[in-house]
């Protein structure tokens, strides 16, 4: 059996459609985001109500769903790397993949499988960095947010003033070199398949195609978007706001107290937009499948590292202490080929670590004696019992621990 795990990064569950049938207010912003594709794939697949990461932000998390081993507590924090972010990098559990742990594409690959890793998620290919352990082939697909992927042409100040809004320059001055730097990322972008979320799952398909002689194959697809900076073609972002307002496409991880209404609504418009982007270009790789034959013998898994505050609570931006739903609580998609849990919704509390078990289950390999993750499907299907109690989230120093009753902040 084939297996695709598709990951985006700063994905809300609760801008995914088919998540908020008969919620209202969600997302609270006023509309429902638009993701077609991804409705269709969840009649199609068990949905999993109550999945939260392990460890957070971005390398955490992959570090958890690479190997199915905990990140918490830190005993391989690795904090302070050169070249580094240095608010990321000084996050506990930032570094590489410890070299004692087996990676899941190791484990499947010893296993006969081919495996392939097509990504444009920067931080996992820089210098000291080992996310493409066991995979046949790696595709590093560059230029997300402040990836050092070009050095000019410089843009012009009125690009620059576009998409820099001077209360926010003013509020955070190195916001401007981080706008610039994006810039001259996606200097010469001119069609739609020029964006990231666009390259990513055309290659993903590429890929596909060029491996159809695999007996068995693994395949990890990472999409960085749809995480800040939220660049997206007009016409998406006009599908939320047609309005003649000033752009913003910056998260701060500050207060809104500062940042007018208007620009908060512009930035959930592109927001937004950017989701509906991801959904479409999903959608090409989706077709892609079905137009091999891929759906009749491919588990395919999709899901998220965690979501963003736009304006919630009064907080642009994501952060582990206070933590909350829209940034914590994940989409978990498992299309099984055989139709086994098609349109079923379970409550079952799972994490991170569970994907990566319930991936060797799939692929009917056992299990390594170390592993903390646990296998989920089958109870899920079976309205069987919880494989936990409880999950515990770690960001850094702070701690969110959730179960039935409670979910509890603490440092």
């Amino acid at each position: 059996m084939n297996i695709i795990l598709v990951i985006f990064d700063s994905l809300r569950k609760d801008c995914i459609g088919c998540y908020n049938a008969g919620e209202p207010g969600s997302p609270p912003w006023g509309w429902k985001v638009k993701t077609p594709h991804l409705d269709a794939l969840s009649e199609e697949s068990l949905l999993m109500t109550r999945a939260y990461p392990e460890s957070l932000p971005t390398l955490p998390a992959r570090r958890a769903i690479y190997t199915g081993k905990r990140v918490y507590p830190f005993h391989d924090a690795r904090f302070r790397l050169r070249g580094d972010l240095v608010g990321a990098a000084m996050a506990p559990g930032w570094g590489p993949i410890p070299e004692d742990q087996d990676t899941l594409a190791e484990i499947l690959q010893e296993a006969g499988y081919r495996t392939g890793l097509i990504a444009d998620v920067y931080h996992m290919f820089k210098p000291s960095k080992n996310f493409w352990r066991g995979f046949d082939q790696w595709t590093f697909l560059r230029g997300q947010e402040t990836d050092k992927a070009r050095s000019g042409p410089e843009p012009p100040e009125e690009l620059v003033r576009k998409y820099l809004p001077e209360e926010l320059e003013k509020q955070i001055p190195q916001l401007r070199n981080v706008i610039i730097n994006e810039l001259k990322n996606m200097y010469d972008r001119t069609l739609e398949e020029d964006y990231f979320n666009a390259r990513v799952f055309i290659e993903a398909a590429r890929w596909l195609e060029q491996n159809r002689d695999a007996d068995k194959f693994f395949l990890t697809v990472e999409s960085f978007d749809p995480h800040e900076p939220w660049f997206v073609p007009e016409y998406y972002r006009k599908m939320y706001d047609d309005s003649d307002g000033r752009e913003q496409v910056l998260s701060t991880y500050r207060t809104t107290e500062n940042i007018p209404e208007q620009l908060i609504n512009r930035t959930r418009a592109n927001y937004s937009g950017l989701v509906t982007m991801c959904d479409r270009w999903f959608g090409h790789f989706y077709e892609t499948m079905r137009s091999l034959g891929l759906l009749e013998n491919t588990v395919l898994i999709v899901t998220t590292d965690h979501g963003h505050s736009i304006g919630d609570r009064g907080y642009l931006g994501k952060q582990g202490y206070p933590s909350a739903p829209e940034v914590y609580e994940i989409p978990v998609f498992i299309r099984h080929p055989e139709g086994i849990g098609a349109g079923k919704r379970s409550d079952l509390l799972i994490q991170h670590i569970d994907l990566s078990a319930q991936i060797l289950q799939f692929a009917g390999v056992p299990l390594p004696e170390d592993l903390d993750g646990k296998c989920f499907f089958d109870q899920a299907v079976n309205n069987g019992q919880p494989i936990r109690d409880h999950v515990t989230i770690a960001w850094g120093p702070n701690i969110t621990v959730i179960d039935d009753n409670w979910w509890l902040n603490c440092k």
